[in-house]
């Protein structure tokens, strides 16, 4: 495949508006490509609750990614508001990585304890 014919197909994605802010994710950011993912992440929601695409497969396609990846990206979308907050404000616990936000358990309140988060979503000290 012509890598910009890809290119292409990702822009025409990714035009989407989310309501999610990447240019102020930007002025604080030491980790943007968490930053990235998470606004990735709720766009391609976005176009399926939409209804512009019917499945993950057709989203993928066009996106030029992989249905597993796509699904594993959407998960972020499954993040408590304050951690997505923080991740966008570059405000993240120290260490956070795509790796462990894919591990983090469903439950908001599971996702703050294991990231050291207190519920209001400040960090604590540990022990």
């Amino acid at each position: 495949m012509d890598p910009r014919h890809r290119s292409q197909r990702q822009d025409r994605v990714s035009r989407e508006d989310t309501g999610l802010d990447l240019a102020t994710a930007d002025q604080a950011r030491t980790n943007r490509g968490l930053a990235v993912m998470v606004v990735r992440a709720h766009r391609w929601l976005a176009l399926l609750e939409s209804g512009r695409y019917a499945s993950i497969r057709g989203l993928a396609l066009d996106a030029g990614v992989d249905n597993s990846y796509l699904a594993r990206m959407l998960r972020l979308t499954l993040l408590a508001p304050d951690l997505t907050e923080a991740i966008l404000s570059g405000t993240e616990p120290d260490g956070l990585s795509l790796e462990k936000l894919y591990r983090l358990p469903m439950e908001w309140e599971e996702q703050r304890r294991a990231l050291g988060r207190d519920p209001v979503g400040t960090e604590v000290s540990p022990g």
